[in-house]
């Protein structure tokens, strides 16, 4: 494990204390059980949450549930939907950001699908990066199968820009080489599953001063919940398979994972 952990010497909880850094609560799948939902994220020890906007029919949304529950919310047009990027939803997304979104996202990039064409999604992706330096946000993005685009789009605003890789599906060269842009890396479900060594290389290589932990929820549900719907409450079994993997105390990396997403995104 990298030595440098940066876990401090302050004092560490008795009991876990996460911090789901990424969900989209907000989402129709979760319409009827939300109250629910929170309460077992809480029997859980996932006691703080981020809920991120992707497209402008969720923005008020979230925005609306993370005020009434004290977590925090973000706004931002998803490489799918980058299609969509016009003056009219710039507007709309500055809008959306003044209503205090704690960040920018989830933005980026996505190849594997391709859902709009991918010229069109590295423009919107910059052009939402500098909407973000221009109000001092924070960013989310969303990188798959397009680590080195990601990178070059990102580097004009790096590391003045600060933002995590959510959901981080690559190796651990690409750790290396976006903790070296200065970004965070957030881990989800996807580490706990069988077929992901790579992903695990790459926890092995994050300090976790620079690490997040998060569900994506209600997509990849970890292990033993695989295949599932996935729910905040998961964010502590991620942590915890983490923990044990990087042979920490459970408490202490739910501490520090924690206060990374405190600093992050102003919980």
């Amino acid at each position: 494990m990298n030595e440098d952990n940066g876990v401090g010497e302050g004092r560490i909880p008795e009991r876990p204390f996460w911090t789901d850094s990424h969900n989209h609560l907000a989402m129709e799948d979760f319409a009827d059980e939300r109250d629910e939902l929170i309460r077992r994220a809480k029997a859980a020890g996932v006691h703080r949450m981020v809920l991120v906007g992707t497209n402008p029919e969720d923005w008020d949304d979230c925005a609306e549930m993370a005020g009434g529950n004290d977590f925090r919310h973000s706004a931002g047009l998803h490489p799918h939907e980058a299609s969509r990027w016009s003056a009219d939803v710039r507007s709309r997304l500055e809008d959306a950001l003044a209503r205090g979104a704690a960040a920018v996202g989830e933005i980026g990039l996505d190849y594997h699908y391709d859902l709009s064409p991918r010229a069109v999604q590295r423009a919107a992706f910059a052009d939402q990066l500098a909407i973000a330096a221009d109000r001092n946000l924070p960013v989310i993005v969303h990188s798959r199968e397009a680590f080195e685009d990601t990178a070059a789009v990102m580097r004009p605003f790096l590391p003045t820009l600060r933002g995590v890789i959510h959901c981080f599906t690559y190796g651990p060269g690409e750790a290396e080489a976006f903790l070296d842009l200065g970004l965070n890396v957030s881990y989800s479900g996807i580490a706990t599953f069988k077929n992901a060594p790579l992903i695990r290389e790459a926890v092995l290589k994050t300090p976790t001063h620079r690490m997040l932990v998060e569900t994506d929820a209600p997509y990849l549900a970890p292990v033993p919940h695989r295949g599932r719907r996935c729910e905040p409450a998961h964010v502590a079994v991620v942590g915890a398979f983490l923990a044990k993997f990087l042979d920490l105390e459970e408490c202490r990396l739910a501490s520090v994972t924690s206060a990374n997403a405190a600093a992050l995104f102003g919980l």
